[in-house]
């Protein structure tokens, strides 16, 4: 089916304000994918917050030009789905784990932060751990010394014979 004028710069609008917000694009080779591969994978992707599509190259070239995705330009050959996120490692993740599972899905390349990324550049990025994963590590870190110093404060006070409570007037 032949997109008209009108509905293809829709779609390079539509995807051009995707890319507006994103943080990251990864591409894959989706040939061979089954119709419920493909269901899986987009569900998977909107669970995650992720822009997932099928798109034709010289659409989504037109829709990356001037942004910091323009440099995967060159990658856009072949049949790709297209996964833009504002979180900076979603994309690659769906991408990358999905493609661990099933060998008819093909990483290829990606941008973040002007970069361009080969297969390995999206792998590795996938294998970053997720903001709130890395928010609640931060988070552990900061408690640990404090409660190292509690259980200090405690020991010393069980100690010299009495408990930490305060004593009675």
């Amino acid at each position: 089916m032949s997109l008209n004028r009108n509905e293809k710069a829709a779609v390079v609008s539509d995807v051009a304000a995707q890319v507006a917000r994103s943080q990251t694009l990864a591409l894959a080779e989706y040939r061979g994918l089954t119709v419920e591969h493909l269901n899986a994978l987009r569900k998977q992707a909107r669970e995650k917050g992720v822009y997932l599509h099928v798109l034709k190259n010289t659409l989504a070239r037109r829709a990356v030009q001037g942004t910091p995705f323009e440099v995967a330009s060159d990658a856009m050959v072949g049949p790709l789905i297209y996964g833009f996120s504002e979180d900076a490692v979603a994309a690659a993740k769906v991408i990358a784990d999905f493609a661990k599972g099933n060998d008819k899905l093909i990483v290829k390349a990606g941008a973040y932060a002007g970069k361009p990324l080969d297969a390995n550049g999206v792998k590795a990025l996938a294998a970053v751990p997720s903001k709130e994963v890395l928010l609640s590590q931060i988070a552990g870190l900061l408690k640990s010394p404090v409660q190292r110093m509690a259980a200090v404060v405690a020991a010393l006070a069980e100690k010299r014979g009495g408990s930490a409570e305060a004593p009675a007037a």
